[in-house]
């Protein structure tokens, strides 16, 4: 089953009902609604109510709601869990992941309450944030930790925090763990989100960064203002030029197959395995976007 398209998924903060309601007329493909960083420490209890009412009484239409938890290590995530996994989330970002138990004692607690509710089981999905250092060195463990488990989200900031780097706008203080989650998520048949773009009104900036990161390796980012919707959610389509492009190349590949021909050359280049395997990614992801008929 192929899932979902996350090229833009957006932090809303979830004490603030009415920029819920603004988030779920955006059209973008994923909303976080926020009790972790985005809620000061006295209004957690108003976040919970005011999620709990949003995922019950909005329509996202066909936005992904998800729901921030606060990490295991804070006494909130029981609570975060117990007043929002009634309203029946689409699914839930764990923050500061720091090994394959965190995901799994989620998952298991969510599996409790879907049996509890009725409800078919596996279908709330777990979306894992990596923003320590100790969640970078258990990558691997985390990556394969539970089938609920969906994408790896890389918190750039808080990892920059965590190790005692100072955040440029060039990254390389981040690059190692910005690259090391992209090859986690691939191996392990995952997504990889990247790390927000704090600058508000620097859309060349955000549009750079974002086109990078799909050149990287990286499924979607994520995002902290509206207006970065839409030159994220591009930035991360295939254009239609692309689109075509990869199309006659899957047809040439398949006509030299039958031939017998593996290896071949196509417009000037010579074209292998990964050539061909970078297209089908192309179709893929056009899929996805609904920019292609299903197969």
């Amino acid at each position: 089953m192929m899932m979902r398209v996350r090229r833009a998924v957006l932090y809303t903060p979830g004490d603030d009902l009415h920029k819920l309601e603004k988030a779920a007329r955006l059209d973008v493909d994923s909303v976080i609604l926020d009790l972790e960083d985005g809620v000061a420490l006295n209004r957690k209890v108003e976040a919970r109510r005011s999620v709990a009412t949003a995922l019950r009484t909005i329509n996202f239409g066909r936005t992904e709601r998800l729901v921030r938890l606060n990490p295991s290590s804070s006494t909130l995530q029981t609570a975060d869990l117990a007043e929002t996994i009634g309203a029946q989330p689409d699914g839930y970002v764990l923050s500061k992941v720091e090994s394959a138990a965190e995901v799994q004692a989620l998952s298991a607690a969510v599996t409790a309450a879907e049996r509890s509710y009725g409800w078919p089981e596996g279908n709330i999905r777990l979306l894992a944030m990596i923003e320590t250092a100790r969640g970078v060195l258990q990558l691997s463990e985390i990556a394969a930790s539970d089938s609920r488990l969906e994408a790896l989200i890389f918190g750039a900031d808080d990892l920059a925090s965590d190790v005692g780097a100072t955040r440029t706008a060039e990254g390389w203080e981040v690059f190692y763990a910005r690259t090391a989650i992209v090859v986690a998520a691939a191996a392990f048949g995952l997504q990889a989100i990247d790390m927000v773009f704090v600058h508000l009104t620097d859309l060349d900036g955000l549009i750079d960064e974002a086109r990078q990161a799909a050149q990287t390796g990286y499924s979607g980012k994520t995002i902290i203002h509206p207006r970065h919707v839409e030159p994220v959610q591009a930035a991360f389509t295939p254009s239609s030029e692309k689109i075509e492009r990869a199309q006659r190349l899957i047809e040439a590949s398949n006509a030299y197959q039958a031939g017998g021909i593996g290896a071949f050359t196509w417009e000037g280049k010579m074209v292998d395995a990964p050539v061909i395997r970078r297209a089908e990614r192309t179709l893929a992801l056009a899929r996805a976007a609904g920019l292609l008929p299903a197969l």
